[in-house]
């Protein structure tokens, strides 16, 4: 049974070459096992070539930086039955396909996550390794092994500024390095990028600058240039430049209301309407505990479905990018949806949308109010009619109601804006620009609002 031993968790090209020689090799998936680092048997010999699906090398490039310890045999597993002739990419209900393409769009979701919340702030290059200063440094704690892709696509956006990206699983580290042979960083030498060790956190802002100035020379002098990732994947939108200012105050990981945490599980086994039947899962809100401000939108999409996380699919990336054009860090509110499973239509290979029905908002209420009871907000952003009907029990005009605060019967405020959603389903892109533009201003208007709570 061989074993393979693949030099760190995302080692993209040697995954790929041993799976290569494997398939050659007519060796099944179960007669293969996998780990991280260590020493691993000899690849079997093997000649010739085949070609996969790119649907297929794409879908295994994002899912092998999830944080799951059998994607290597599982991602095999299609990788042999695809060179069997089994047209496998495009049986969406198999079961190690839908595995697969789960595990990748958490990847995706996670990635974009990190992009657009990673936060800098600038340290001082004292300990001579670099000569350009300021050294940016950010903290991430990433769900997947995310870093070496979004690292390289942030050195390529970024090519003229220096900065470190910390995490637990590792760090990267980007800028000019001191040449051996000269004894110090040259002018005109090329920016490289480094990976090397992390650490476990980083507490607050207040400890961030000496966290580097006491672990950061350690880490720079431990990072190594060049390692096997998949490539960075096209982008909707750029990641945060290093040199913006810090978008708020870090929120403690872990800080999530015991409350709330068991309410979750409970809705977990929700059967109140017939949604949850075709639905893949319950997706409840996520967010601090104690968040000052709740977003509320209207119900999960595809990709949340799969996923199990709100607004992480195309609107929930829209909404991201206008709540940091509009100063709001996202990691210190909490956001759901008003109805938990995802409502939709089979089409071919897609689910298309449908808006829920006035009785499945009101019976999803019962696990919205208990949200809101957790988290006691002091200001409800509601996003699109289905969300304003589930908070005031009533139809509502988005285009009356929009853009200032409104006060509820049990004292909490609200303000109502369109879905992100709204913003794609525009015909063309003068219109979806102008939209856009209106929408930060909502948030921009929810912004001021949450700095007078």
């Amino acid at each position: 049974m061989p074993h393979i031993a693949l030099l760190h968790e995302t080692d993209w090209s040697g995954w790929r070459q041993a799976a290569r020689h494997l398939a050659l090799a007519n060796v099944e998936p179960d007669d293969v096992t996998w780990s991280v680092g260590g020493t691993g048997d000899e690849l079997p010999e093997a000649s010739g070539g085949f070609s996969l699906p790119r649907a297929l090398v794409d879908l295994a490039a994002l899912a092998i930086q999830a944080r799951e310890k059998e994607r290597f045999g599982l991602l095999y597993s299609l990788v042999w039955r695809a060179h069997g002739g089994e047209k496998v990419i495009d049986d969406t209900t198999d079961p190690d396909l839908v595995l697969a393409r789960r595990l990748a769009l958490s990847v995706r979701a996670e990635a974009h996550r990190m992009r657009t919340s990673l936060r800098f702030m600038p340290v001082e290059a004292a300990d001579g390794r670099t000569r350009q200063a300021p050294r940016y440094l950010g903290w991430y704690a990433p769900l997947h092994f995310v870093l070496p892709a979004n690292a390289q696509l942030i050195a390529r956006r970024f090519p003229d500024l220096t900065w470190s990206i910390v995490t637990p699983d590792g760090a990267a580290h980007w800028g000019t390095w001191r040449n051996p042979q000269e004894g110090n960083t040259q002018e005109g030498n090329p920016q490289e990028l480094r990976f090397g060790a992390g650490k476990r956190s980083i507490e607050d802002d207040a400890t961030l600058r000496a966290w580097w100035d006491q672990f950061g020379a350690d880490l720079l002098a431990d990072a190594t240039p060049g390692t096997s990732v998949p490539e960075a994947e096209a982008l909707d939108e750029r990641p945060r430049p290093p040199d913006l200012p810090p978008l708020g105050p870090v929120v403690v990981e872990g800080a999530r209301d015991p409350v709330l945490a068991r309410t979750a599980r409970e809705a977990m086994n929700c059967e109140r309407c017939p949604l949850y039947a075709p639905a893949t899962q319950t997706v409840f809100g996520e967010g601090p505990r104690g968040a000052g401000v709740m977003f509320i939108g209207e119900q999960p999409g595809d990709q949340e479905d799969v996923i199990g996380r709100p607004f992480v699919g195309p609107a929930g990336q829209v909404m991201d990018r206008a709540m940091e054009e509009a100063g709001i860090d996202r990691r210190t509110v909490y956001v759901t949806n008003a109805v938990k499973h995802f409502k939709f239509t089979p089409r071919g290979k897609r689910r298309i949308h449908q808006n829920p029905d006035v009785s499945e908002i009101e019976v999803c209420n019962f696990w919205l109010d208990k949200e809101r009871e957790a988290v006691r907000p002091k200001l409800l952003v509601i996003l699109g009619g289905s969300a304003a009907r589930a908070v005031m029990r009533r139809a509502v005009t988005i285009s009356r109601e929009r853009g200032r605060p409104i006060t509820l019967p049990d004292g909490q405020m609200a303000f109502v804006t369109v879905h992100p959603s709204y913003l794609l389903r525009l015909p063309d892109e003068a219109a979806k620009r102008r939209e856009y533009a209106a929408f930060v201003r909502d948030l921009r208007a929810v912004a001021e609002l949450m700095a007078a709570m």
